[in-house]
């Protein structure tokens, strides 16, 4: 049976920015009235993400009732409870070996405030980016147990740390990894590994694959207090509210960039509520620093929160984020918050260096699949940011590798960023067994590597032809997905409040894309660096503000800023409130823009 043959919307076969307009769901024009379509317009949005018509109600309002699983059902997670929970009952020292990102910062700080909550007080280790890099090292661990720490439990890392954590358990130090990074079929020596990427995963734990860390050390306080209940600890001592902590879990998963379906859009959905709290001393003070004066919502911990506790790690002290969030001192927590953000100012600074000295390599790609880029000196703490930068730029995944400053030493570390339906992680674990690496891991939207100089041409030639196929035929996919058009008038607070009721939105839940039109530019400008900033008016007498974020040197920038008098446009993006407007008022961050003439 032939296919259906795929209808633009608008007739628009190839926007400003070549892509063709489509319907996520069904055609949902709707004019001035979208607001009053109400659980209509939610139940419209929900359909649309691939929700069951029978599985709606679950879906509203998620919750961890509905979509917490049994922790027993990923392996290792019993017998890491076990573990966590004797040392919990017999005093054991304890210290969590965490990562020096958002993910690893925030499931460090879960671990630490669980023990906390039971009566224990656990020690910490972060790795230094620049003198120690990713993961633990058979040094360090050795090194703790030395000064009397008899289990270790590593976040967000370790799945592939098979050495270090080898010289781990010849030392007699028992480790538990908890972790959510691609694992090899040979696991490292070690008392647990849970992690839902495991191959020999059971099929509710491989469900879950898209967890974060922060999200499986959450899973691991919840089966330590069922044991510790089932071992009585509680009798004489309250039990924790574990919901306390699910705004380090909201913060983690949305700043690793983890796809918020089923439990993860549960967790972030009831940590925003806990963060609105302002319970947690350090994250209050996180959240004053980034002068956000209301509740976060999600894009705040991706845009706002998240990258200040990067900072630390990248340019700064690697320490700091788990500091922030694990302290009971406010005037600590001021200057530490007060502190990310000054790190957070240089970090801009040298990511806008590295970038532009990244973008300028393009042109030697020669269209491979996998622009891979290399320079000597960039720093290794922003390679990351842009590759995602490059990303964006190019629709395609990047590789950023920082070269050592000393020529002698000839080697590199290196962070890619992938595009959905483009495993990046597991090409990199290929690439490392086929000698390509020195060592590198990941999972399906971003990867880390260590490489020497001398390999770099080889490894993207691999890359190419690893991922050739699947780079082209995600670019295919890659239409402009509109879940709804609204005439001028219909944008407005109303409508951004119905369209954010089926949030949070995120990475594989993604937030309402809009057109608006046919409307006119009565201004367009430059605000910032690179930012377009529209005033646009339409048929119907209304206007709104909308802004085009790092676009005032694309195709579509240059159009709308000199390209576009006179010429009637749908406009097409996420429509936002205007926090800084006297009073609500609805605007419109545009992804793209089409004719309508």
């Amino acid at each position: 049976m032939a296919s259906r043959p795929v209808t633009s919307v608008f007739g628009i076969d190839r926007s400003l920015s070549g892509r063709m307009w489509r319907w996520r769901g069904g055609n949902m024009d709707m004019g001035e009235s979208a607001a009053d379509l109400g659980d209509d317009l939610v139940t419209q949005l929900l359909l649309a993400r691939g929700v069951p018509r029978e599985d709606l109600e679950r879906h509203r309002n998620p919750t961890l009732r509905e979509f917490l699983p049994d922790p027993s059902a990923f392996r290792d997670m019993d017998v890491a409870a076990e573990r966590l929970a004797q040392a919990v009952m017999t005093g054991e020292s304890i210290t969590i070996y965490g990562d020096y990102d958002v993910d690893g910062a925030t499931s460090a700080a879960l671990l630490i405030r669980l023990l906390r909550m039971l009566g224990h007080r656990a020690d910490y280790y972060i790795p230094d980016r620049l003198l120690e890099g990713y993961g633990p090292s058979g040094e360090a661990l050795v090194r703790l147990g030395q000064q009397g720490s008899s289990l270790i439990v590593t976040v967000d890392c370790g799945a592939m740390a098979h050495q270090a954590l080898a010289d781990a358990h010849a030392a007699g130090i028992d480790v538990i990894v908890v972790d959510h990074h691609k694992c090899a079929a040979e696991l490292p020596q070690t008392v647990a590994l849970v992690n839902p990427n495991r191959l020999d995963e059971s099929d509710i734990g491989a469900a879950h694959g898209h967890l974060a860390a922060v999200g499986v050390a959450f899973l691991l306080a919840v089966a330590t207090v069922r044991t510790l209940r089932q071992r009585n600890f509680f009798e004489s001592r309250p039990e924790p509210s574990l919901f306390e902590l699910l705004d380090l879990v909201a913060l983690g998963t949305v700043a690793d960039v983890a796809a918020i379906q089923g439990l993860n859009r549960a967790m972030v959905a009831q940590g925003l509520k806990i963060m609105a709290r302002r319970d947690n001393i350090g994250m209050a003070a996180l959240i004053d620093a980034a002068r956000l004066n209301r509740a976060p919502v999600c894009s705040d911990l991706g845009f706002a929160l998240g990258p200040r506790i990067n900072a630390g790690g990248r340019v700064g002290e690697s320490t700091l984020g788990v500091r922030l969030l694990t302290t009971e001192d406010a005037e600590e927590a001021r200057a530490i918050a007060a502190q990310l953000s000054q790190l957070n100012e240089e970090r801009r600074a040298i990511e806008a260096s590295v970038q532009e000295a990244a973008e300028a390599l393009l042109q030697t790609q020669h269209n491979r699949a996998v622009p891979v880029l290399a320079g000597r000196g960039w720093h290794p703490g922003v390679i990351g940011i842009v590759a995602g930068r490059i990303k964006e730029k190019t629709g395609k995944p990047a590789l950023v590798i920082a070269l050592d400053a000393d020529e002698e030493t000839g080697h590199g570390k290196g962070s890619g960023r992938s595009i959905t339906g483009v495993d990046l992680g597991a090409a990199i674990i290929e690439a490392r067994e086929l000698g390509l690496l020195v060592a590198g891991g990941g999972h399906a939207m971003a990867a880390g590597l260590t490489i020497e100089s001398g390999k770099i041409a080889a490894l993207a030639d691999f890359l190419d032809e690893r991922l050739g196929r699947a780079v082209t035929a995600a670019q295919a996919q890659q239409s402009m997905l509109l879940d709804l058009s609204v005439a001028p008038r219909g944008l407005n607070p109303s409508l951004v409040e119905a369209l954010e009721s089926a949030g949070p939105y995120g990475v594989g839940w993604p937030g309402p894309r809009i057109a608006v039109g046919p409307v006119r530019l009565i201004k367009a400008d430059i605000v910032g660096k690179d930012h377009v900033r529209l005033i646009a008016a339409g048929r119907d007498g209304a206007s709104f503000k909308a802004v085009a974020f790092r676009a005032a040197e694309s195709e579509l920038g240059q159009t709308l800023l000199h390209g576009a008098q006179g010429r009637q446009l749908w406009l097409a993006g996420r429509a936002k409130i205007d926090d800084w407007a006297s009073r609500p008022q609805a605007e419109l961050h545009v992804d793209d823009a089409a004719w309508a003439d």
